[in-house]
């Protein structure tokens, strides 16, 4: 697909802790590919999930952000302040029968072969009372697949693809597939730059955007930085927070790991001068093709 409208990029970090090597990776591939295009660069703070936030880790990302010269473009939005929004296209799937409620557990589905297999799409369950899910059985044609600009063309499992997932949790917060979909219409992103673990939701997503009429943007799914095969650097693995005091080594690395080594001149100047080096040397196709990179 070939967007008209201006660019607009975004990255959308979870305040579950500070900013690591891997979450700079997404940042950066982000803002190299918006600058490159000419256009704006959105923060969002996806704080949907308040058992996993960590206090203070939001005001840290941002400051880690301007720390390496990763400065936005308008105002910073917090999901955490759009359930109205979220509330509101609840609202309006139920009304279409595009949703429902479900009381089926995870170990349920677990002992089902780990795949839901829309076992209350029929059964009218209350709604406040349960988990809710989109009906996929109304999408005409199932998301299997999907290009990405640089990994190529995306295959699905054909049952994950149609598995009716869940849009709002039974415990009342609002699900990451929901959320992300509303925030960027709402934000008029045009293409999303992330890391590849977030390459299997992007057909749920796809699906969702087709449901609600909506074109979806162009997807860049970047290469993941891990420890081991399948070891991703995440906050959940205690990953080190990168350095705000002195930004240059670990900028000058990720650079590398997404195959824009800077020159040797480069190496002395401050964030700001390797950024305007970046933006107009940025180079889609040097990205390696992979879903992760060992460092």
């Amino acid at each position: 697909m070939s967007n008209k409208k201006p660019y607009r990029g975004r990255f959308a970090p979870s305040p579950s802790g500070a900013l690591h090597f891997g979450s700079l990776i997404a940042a950066l591939g982000s803002y190299l590919q918006a600058k490159s295009q000419q256009g704006s660069w959105q923060v969002r703070i996806d704080d949907i999930d308040p058992p996993r936030e960590v206090h203070g880790a939001a005001q840290d990302i941002l400051q880690t952000l301007q720390a390496y010269g990763l400065n936005w473009d308008g105002d910073v939005i917090y999901q955490s302040t759009r359930s109205r929004s979220y509330e509101q296209l609840l609202a309006k799937l139920s009304d279409l029968n595009l949703s429902y409620a479900c009381a089926c557990t995870r170990k349920i589905i677990k002992l089902q072969g780990g795949l839901y297999r829309g076992t209350c799409r029929n059964k009218h369950l209350a709604q406040h009372k349960h988990a809710l899910r989109i009906n996929l059985h109304n999408l005409a044609q199932p998301v299997t697949h999907f290009h990405d600009r640089l990994q190529g063309d995306v295959y699905l499992n054909a049952l994950e693809a149609t598995e009716d997932f869940i849009i709002k949790r039974k415990d009342g917060f609002y699900a990451y597939n929901l959320a992300v979909v509303i925030d960027d219409i709402y934000q008029g992103i045009t293409e999303v730059v992330r890391g590849s673990d977030l390459l299997s939701t992007t057909g749920k997503q796809i699906s969702l955007y087709k449901l609600l009429n909506v074109q979806e943007p162009d997807y860049i799914h970047l290469p993941v930085a891990v420890t081991a095969p399948g070891l991703k650097l995440s906050k959940q693995n205690h990953a080190l927070a990168i350095d705000k005091e002195n930004p240059v080594p670990t900028l000058l690395k990720a650079l590398d790991f997404l195959g824009q080594p800077a020159p040797l001149a480069m190496h002395t100047q401050d964030c700001s001068k390797i950024l305007d080096w970046a933006v107009k040397n940025w180079s889609l196709s040097s990205i390696p093709k992979k879903s992760e990179i060992k460092i």
